[in-house]
């Protein structure tokens, strides 16, 4: 983990199967699946089943979709108030003091949405678990099967409201601004419209460039490559040296983008929240192909 400004927002297997039976640690499984619907672009299933058939011992299943993201909007996922937030966190156990740790048997920006979530209420004894559940079965680690254990309610509070999500003024003021670099986190295919799952007009937003999450991870590993490449990688797309404004097709992807920034140390992340389930929707909204 050296040459990461914040280290502390990833954790090893290792040091997980150590801390196990620690009361002060909460696991959260976050597992999601997106099931291409052409009529509505996506299905979503939450990955209870893949929990009950095997999990982390101890862990909680968190609904994505239902249990800490805002219901009563059209579009899916989008940020919960503090207070609906905090009501989540305190059902599933977390207290103030509590270590939360995320991941996922699916993709990491499962796990990295709930860490974005807690970061973004001020919540920053919290981390992903660096590989998820691939490099944790992998290695041998216990698994447990069946529903969560239930645990008693928690203390948790929103202690700060860091405002990092932003709406679609916010990017459509960013273009053609130097001063911001708005980053796409979804497939290059994806990016240049020639491809992939489309969440309407097809490409991406206007004068946005492209560090797809898939691209952050060790493939074999799946855990996220050393600071200096990532560095490098994010370097390439002008990414460090401005203000980021990261998205993708529903604010999931681009958490794992925004994550990676902030270990590296960079102090001005943004998510569009809404991301392309809304501009792509908007003909007003201005897009690119190629």
């Amino acid at each position: 983990m050296s040459g990461f400004a914040h280290p502390e927002y990833l954790v090893e297997t290792e040091w997980l199967a150590q801390h196990l039976d620690d009361p002060d640690v909460l696991v959260f499984d976050c597992t999601t699946h997106l099931i291409p619907d052409p009529k509505i672009t996506y299905q979503v299933k939450p990955g209870r089943e893949d929990f009950e058939q095997g999990h982390i011992p101890g862990a909680q299943f968190v609904d994505m979709l239902r249990d800490v993201s805002d219901t009563s909007q059209s579009l899916r996922f989008m940020r919960q108030s503090p207070e609906q937030f905090a009501g989540a966190m305190r059902r599933f156990g977390v207290n103030s003091r509590t270590r939360v740790i995320t991941y996922s048997t699916a993709n990491v920006w499962w796990a990295t949405r709930l860490w974005f979530l807690l970061h973004e209420f001020g919540h920053d004894n919290a981390a992903v678990l660096n590989g998820g559940w691939q490099k944790w079965q992998g290695e041998g680690h216990p698994v447990e099967k069946g529903p969560a254990r239930s645990r008693p309610a928690g203390d948790f509070t929103v202690r700060q409201v860091r405002n990092l999500m932003v709406g679609r003024d916010d990017v459509l003021r960013a273009i053609g601004d130097g001063a911001v670099c708005t980053l796409n986190a979804l497939q290059p295919q994806q990016h240049t419209g020639s491809g992939g799952n489309s969440y309407g007009r097809p490409g991406r937003i206007a004068g946005s460039v492209n560090l797809p999450a898939a691209h952050l991870l060790d493939p074999e590993s799946n855990t996220f490559l050393p600071a200096e490449e990532l560095r490098k990688r994010f370097e390439s797309v002008g990414a460090m040296d401005r203000q980021v404004i990261n998205y993708c097709g529903g604010g999931i992807a681009a958490s794992a983008d925004a994550l990676a920034l902030i270990m590296l140390g960079h102090r001005d992340v943004k998510l569009y929240d809404a991301s392309l389930s809304e501009w792509a929707k908007d003909p007003a909204l201005p897009m690119e192909t190629g």
